[in-house]
């Protein structure tokens, strides 16, 4: 593994001993699926990591999309990171409230928007507040960075891109999703989409790549276990995919910590693909409709 891919996870003593380095920035990064009766600005504002701002998955997005979250345009990343003072020169920490779900989605981003000085928190807020660390109220009051934008294509695939690999196989897709609903035996929680999977995709369901505290992700050697035990092919490219390209973005670090390098996310996740129309889905093993 290269220091580059192990720069990707933080510990919360690395974070502790680096907190007041005039180049770190944290970044809390929570946000609530729509099963969930949260509000995690408010949350942010009532306890945080000290010098935290709050990046609003929600809103930092496509707002001409009708699919939840989707990716910015650049100039509209740019702007909104400007204005939480993250930017060119700084070591970006990522983290949640949950201690690790949505923080892998904005890694994800900087990483696409060009920027590899990030990394996500082990853990989380959960483990930064158990072991009795400071925290802080009140609202973000950053400064200005500049920051450059330069997309990377090669790290985000659309609905059209993935159609067509259901004839290529080119890419192996896995899914983050609960098995029921990866299988079409749970209700699936975004309204109006159907039950299963795209066809041929594998199934790992993100919080099986944790260790046993439930939060914290395991080690390399143990994550590329649970990849190949799922089915996947380490030496050929993965696209990941999940609800709404939250968790899929969990897999992708996950993937990315393992030592793969050629890994994209499904943007538009089955919020897009489960839709009713003509994208083909199976549900179960081997049937389809």
């Amino acid at each position: 593994m290269t220091q580059a891919t192990r720069d990707s996870l933080v510990s919360t003593d690395w974070l502790a001993d680096h907190l007041q380095a005039p180049d770190v920035r944290v970044v809390d990064a929570t946000l609530a699926l729509p099963n969930e009766d949260s509000d995690p600005r408010a949350r942010f504002e009532e306890r945080h990591v000290p010098g935290a701002v709050f990046f609003d998955i929600d809103e930092i997005a496509d707002s001409d999309s009708e699919l939840p979250h989707m990716l910015p345009p650049p100039e509209k990343f740019s702007a909104r990171v400007r204005r939480l003072g993250l930017g060119d020169g700084t070591r970006i920490v990522v983290y949640d409230q949950q201690g690790l779900r949505s923080a892998a989605r904005v890694w994800w981003m900087f990483r696409l928007f060009g920027h590899d000085d990030v990394a996500v928190l082990d853990g989380g807020l959960p483990k930064w507040r158990d072991e009795g660390r400071p925290v802080e109220d009140g609202p973000a009051r950053p400064g200005e960075r500049h920051f450059s934008a330069r997309m990377n294509t090669l790290m985000v695939r659309d609905r059209e891109q993935v159609l067509d690999n259901l004839d290529s196989r080119r890419e192996q897709v896995l899914d983050a999703r609960s098995r029921g609903r990866f299988q079409g035996t749970e209700p699936e929680i975004w309204p109006g989409r159907r039950g299963g999977h795209i066809p041929g995709s594998l199934n790992l369901p993100f919080n099986e790549l944790l260790a046993e505290d439930g939060r914290t992700l395991l080690t390399p050697a143990a994550l590329r276990d649970r990849f190949e035990d799922a089915g996947i092919d380490m030496a050929r490219p993965v696209v990941t995919t999940c609800g709404s390209g939250i968790t899929a973005a969990v897999l992708a670090l996950g993937l990315h910590l393992a030592g793969h390098k050629e890994v994209a996310v499904y943007d538009g996740s089955w919020a897009e693909w489960g839709r009713p129309g003509d994208t083909p889905v199976e549900v179960g093993p081997g049937s389809s409709r």
